[in-house]
């Protein structure tokens, strides 16, 4: 395990609207306010998207299976943003509930919003971290600079 400590910094709350691209949405917005690091919480609905539900076996690097929503869902989620080099790097994982099922998934892709998504994103200031990509376990990990 590793860790550093870091203070928060601006708050921003989001509105998206029916039809808007949730990332890249988001993306354009951490870019725009320059913030390096935070996290977020979802509340609202997706109509689309393409997701991650898991890895065909616990075996590292993860082959992923993916899994396309298309039809209205609920979401409500968890995330954090971070970057890699000067892209950054959006993680986001949530529930989606389709008429009291549910799919747990990291939302990847192809993010359209049903109705409305809320967004509270806070800004994590203080500590150099990113999420460059680690080649051992083919995805972006957190990483932090000393």
């Amino acid at each position: 395990m590793e860790y550093r400590t870091g203070d928060i910094g601006r708050v921003f709350t989001i509105r998206f609207d029916h039809g808007d691209d949730f990332l890249g949405g988001m993306e354009d917005l951490v870019r725009k306010e320059n913030l390096r690091s935070g996290w977020f919480h979802v509340l609202g609905g997706l109509r689309q998207a393409e997701v991650v539900v898991g890895p065909r076996e616990p075996v590292m690097p993860p082959d992923p299976v993916w899994h396309a929503v298309d039809g209205t869902r609920e979401v409500l989620g968890f995330g954090t943003v971070f970057w890699d080099n000067e892209v950054p790097r959006i993680h986001l994982h949530a529930a989606l509930g389709d008429h009291g099922d549910a799919l747990v998934a990291c939302v990847r892709r192809n993010t359209r919003v049903y109705l409305i998504l809320e967004v509270f994103l806070v800004e994590v200031r203080g500590p150099l971290s990113s999420r460059p990509w680690y080649e051992e376990g083919g995805f972006n990990r957190l990483s932090f600079a000393d």
